[in-house]
C-alpha cells in the first residue's frame, strides 16, 4: 500500500523560469540513471525479495523516497516552464513550434504535455523498464545500484554546474547528499552480504566443478604497446577473492572456426570451392 502526502521531501522552486534547463532536468527524471529508474529498480528488487525483511524494508524505503524525487524534480520543471520564453527565437519565425526548438525548449514540454514533466530524458526519449536491474540475488542487485547512484550523483553535480539559480541549485544540492546516503548504503550492505555469503563473486552458490577454475585469476594482454594493465598495483596483490592473480600474453585456446554449408533451402551464400 502506498500513501501520498502533498507536502514535498524538499524545496523545488527556482529563482527564475528557464524553459531550456527544464529539458535538460528531464534527464534527472527519465534518463537510465534517473530517478524513475532507480524507483522501479529498488520497488522490483524489494517485491522479488525473498527472506530477508530487513532488506526488502531498506529497498521499498529508498524506492519510496526516489518516488518523492521523481515528485520533486516534475515540480521544478513545471515551474521552470512557468512564465518562461517559451519561443525565444518567436520573432524570426512565424511557427512557435520550430521557435520554441531553436530557443532550446523541449517540444514536448510545449506540445505534449501542457508545460509539464514527461517520463524522458533530456533527449526526449521516452523512460524504458530496460534501464532498470532487478536479479533477485541481493549482492549483484546493490552492486547495480551503486552504479546507478554514482552514475546519478555525477549527473547532478554535472547540472548544478550549468545553472546560476539558486532554487535549483538548493534541490540538486539536496539530491546530491541524497545518493552519498544511498550510495554508503548500498556499499555497507554488499560488505554484509559478502561476509555473510562467504565471498565476493556472485553468485556464490556454484559448485566448483561447474568452473573453469584454470582461467578465474588470470588478467590476459590484449593490448600492443609499452603501457601494459599487468603493472597495475593490485595486481601484484591477492584477488578480492583470496586467489593469486596473473597476468600473461593473451592467446587462442581454439582452433579456427569451419562450418558447414547451409542446407540448400536455406540459400546461404555458396562456400569457396577451396574449403
Amino acid at each position: 500500500m502506498f500513501l501520498h502526502r502533498k507536502e514535498l521531501q524538499y524545496h523545488a522552486k527556482p529563482d527564475a523560469p528557464d524553459a531550456a534547463y527544464a529539458k535538460l532536468l528531464q534527464e534527472l527524471i527519465g534518463g537510465q540513471y534517473g530517478e524513475m529508474t532507480v524507483a522501479m529498480q529498488y520497488l522490483f528488487q524489494g517485491w522479488n525479495t525473498r527472506g530477508n525483511e530487513k532488506y526488502k524494508d531498506l529497498l521499498l524505503d529508498t524506492a519510496t523516497e526516489e518516488i518523492g524525487h521523481i515528485e520533486m524534480l516534475a515540480t521544478m520543471v513545471a515551474r521552470l516552464l512557468e512564465g518562461a520564453p517559451l519561443y525565444a527565437q518567436e520573432k524570426a519565425t512565424s511557427d512557435p513550434v520550430v521557435g520554441a526548438i531553436m530557443g532550446g525548449m523541449n517540444p514536448h514540454h510545449a506540445i505534449v504535455s501542457g508545460l509539464g514533466a514527461v517520463p524522458e530524458n533530456a533527449q526526449g526519449i521516452p523512460w524504458s523498464a530496460g534501464y532498470m536491474v532487478s536479479s533477485g540475488n541481493l549482492l549483484a542487485d546493490f552492486r547495480a545500484n551503486v552504479n546507478a547512484e554514482s552514475q546519478g550523483r555525477l549527473q547532478v553535480a554535472r547540472l548544478y554546474s550549468m545553472t546560476e539559480d539558486k532554487g535549483v541549485k538548493d534541490l540538486l544540492s539536496f539530491l546530491m547528499a541524497r545518493d552519498t546516503m544511498h550510495q554508503n548504503q548500498w556499499l555497507a550492505a554488499i560488505e554484509d552480504l559478502q561476509a555473510k555469503e562467504g565471498g565476493v563473486i556472485v553468485p556464490s552458490t556454484v559448485p566448483p566443478e561447474w568452473e573453469a577454475s584454470q582461467y578465474s585469476h588470470t588478467l590476459y594482454d590484449f593490448s600492443e604497446g609499452g603501457e601494459s594493465s599487468g603493472d597495475l598495483p593490485w595486481m601484484k596483490e591477492k584477488a578480492p577473492d583470496g586467489h593469486d592473480f596473473k597476468f600473461e600474453q593473451a592467446q587462442a585456446f581454439s582452433n579456427r572456426p569451419v562450418l558447414k554449408p547451409g542446407p540448400p533451402e536455406s540459400h546461404d551464400t555458396l562456400p569457396d570451392e577451396d574449403e
